[in-house]
């Protein structure tokens, strides 16, 4: 495939690609849009990065029956003796509040309910984390949620709320058996203002149909992630979710006009706001972002929804190392400005693996050190392609760029990001993949897969053709627009000799460069014992205090957070 620089004045133009294995299960994928080209090809506008390492993709194979509990695989964690055991009393008086029918309702209490009846609550996607929950409540209407948790706050009843269920850190399932509330009956849109693109939405309204609904008046969520169809916005915000849009609309933290809450004493924090300037006292929502359902439940949002763009441009090129990845970075938010929505990093055995797990070939026939893909979202396709051209033809001239390729079509476009998307899927192809989802700043970000590398071909655990080493491969990949790398390490099998030689040891090296050692998944259960390494002893006390100041109890969400 001829390089960049030999394309002018054709420079858009791309071979047919290869027809793609997918790696995703159908159910949670979406299709990729793009703007009309050259060719008056005709599609819905809008930004097409959806991350596949916030998703459910195809799940991994384990039965319930195989997967520990929790509490097994955490034995230093007792269950709390000051919360109460669910009784047949407790299931009626929430019959009073909910009704009766199972859509209300899951009972295991008093009823013969098998467990694979809650397999879908106890277990999260990753099948690493089982709970023991035998009551799952499925309120309606904010009123129902605060009855539900003023009963529970007095009667001393643990909870843990739950959305989509798509966290990968074990945070939205029990640990023993806390009374799971599930949103997903909490589905309606309330207002959509298409002046100022404010929406008003419960929290179980799923993610997918969220960004639907303001699309029918061209607006765009400022969220998007490969879970989109399964999550939910609730907890979303619960969670602080990043994926790939960030670079262009910024965090949940920026975006979240207002929030309506329960409290764990059943009061409702009333907080919808819908305004952008209100500098009346303390951001208490600030609180409840990434708080991931430890203080309250979320009930509803008010979230800043941008317009959405009528034009769509992805390139891939490859690069010589990763400092010219940085230099590409550079130019590319100096050259791009306002319309670069995604510049995404990939190293050389992402793709590899990404290539002979999936069988698709790669876009460029050479291979590089680093590959990267970015994307631009504007409102004038002629302008647009102009500045991309530019900047292209920069990079190429001054050597930055080796080689790469721009989309001319949606299959095009969608083979491109398939590249990106395809990678956290094709970790899992020889057995499994130990995930690590880390912020790193920018000038050493890729140094900890190279330090991660060096480390496995140093201790013996790994090789890329011996099966009898568990560890297949180390790969780095991530969004550059906001220094969050994902460390993957690909193994045969999960085997303790890897785990002992990642943890703490990952979260050390993090420390170290003053960096996080959550980028977007939260804390849940399986970081908790690690916080110390992203935040000051100061700073755990006074989370603790807040903590303990809105549930002083301890019913929510227990043994995780903090």
């Amino acid at each position: 495939m001829p390089a960049l620089h030999r394309l002018t004045p054709a420079l858009r133009r791309l071979r047919a690609p290869t027809t793609l294995r997918p790696l995703f299960h159908p159910s949670t994928t979406r299709s990729f849009h793009i703007s009309p080209r050259a060719s008056e090809e005709k599609a819905s506008p809008t930004t097409t990065a959806s991350s596949a390492d916030h998703a459910p993709q195809e799940g991994p194979d384990r039965a319930q029956s195989k997967i520990k509990y929790t509490a097994d695989s955490y034995p230093d964690l007792k269950r709390d003796s000051r919360f109460k055991k669910v009784t047949k009393e407790d299931v009626e008086h929430f019959r009073s509040i909910l009704g009766s029918s199972e859509a209300a309702i899951l009972d295991g209490v008093t009823n013969e309910t098998g467990e694979e009846d809650f397999e879908s609550y106890n277990s999260d996607w990753m099948r690493k984390y089982r709970g023991q929950c035998k009551l799952v409540l499925k309120p309606e209407t904010t009123e129902q949620v605060s009855k539900v948790l003023k009963y529970c706050n007095e009667q001393m009843l643990a909870v843990v709320p739950q959305g989509g269920n798509s966290g990968l850190v074990g945070g939205s399932v029990p640990v023993f058996d806390e009374i799971i509330i599930n949103l997903s009956r909490m589905n309606q849109v309330r207002s959509f203002d298409d002046v100022s693109g404010v929406l008003v939405a419960e929290s179980g309204v799923i993610l997918q149909q969220a960004d639907e609904h303001v699309g029918k008046q061209s607006h765009i969520f400022p969220l998007d992630l490969g879970a989109k169809g399964t999550c939910q916005i609730g907890a979303n915000v619960a969670t602080n979710a990043g994926g790939l849009r960030l670079l262009r609309y910024g965090s949940m933290h920026g975006n979240i006009l207002g929030l309506e809450c329960v409290l764990p004493d059943g009061t409702i924090m009333d907080d919808l706001s819908k305004l952008r300037k209100n500098n009346t006292g303390y951001d208490l929502k600030q609180l409840f972002i990434g708080g991931e359902g430890t203080i309250g439940i979320i009930t509803a949002i008010s979230i800043l929804c941008p317009q959405r763009s009528n034009a769509v441009n992805v390139a891939y090129f490859g690069l010589e190392s990763y400092e010219k990845v940085m230099e590409a970075f550079k130019e590319a938010k100096k050259q791009l400005g306002e319309i670069l929505s995604a510049f995404e990093l990939m190293d050389a055995a992402s793709q590899s693996l990404y290539h002979k797990a999936s069988g698709a070939k790669l876009p460029l026939e050479e291979a590089h050190p680093f590959y990267c893909l970015i994307e631009t979202s504007g409102s004038n396709t002629e302008h647009d392609s102009e500045k991309l051209n530019a900047f292209l033809e920069h990079v190429m001239s001054e050597e930055i760029v080796s080689d790469g390729v721009v989309a001319e079509s949606e299959t095009q476009l969608q083979s491109l990001w398939a590249c990106r998307e395809g990678i956290s899927e094709a970790g899992q192809h020889w057995g499994g993949v130990y995930k690590y989802d880390l912020s790193i700043p920018l000038p050493e970000l890729y140094t900890l897969v190279e330090d991660a590398r060096a480390m496995f071909e140093g201790n013996g655990l790994m090789s890329a053709e011996d099966e009898s080493f568990p560890v297949v491969d180390v790969v780095g990949y991530g969004h550059m627009g906001d220094s969050n790398l994902h460390l993957n390490v690909a193994v045969r099998r999960y085997d303790k000799a890897v785990e002992k030689a990642l943890e703490p040891w990952v979260y050390e090296w993090v420390a170290k460069r003053s960096g996080s050692i959550s980028a977007e998944h939260g804390l849940g259960i399986a970081k908790k014992a690690y916080i110390g390494y992203s935040r000051s002893e100061t700073m755990i006390k006074l989370m603790k205090q807040v903590k303990g100041l809105f549930d002083p109890n301890g019913i929510m969400n227990p043994y995780k957070y903090i």
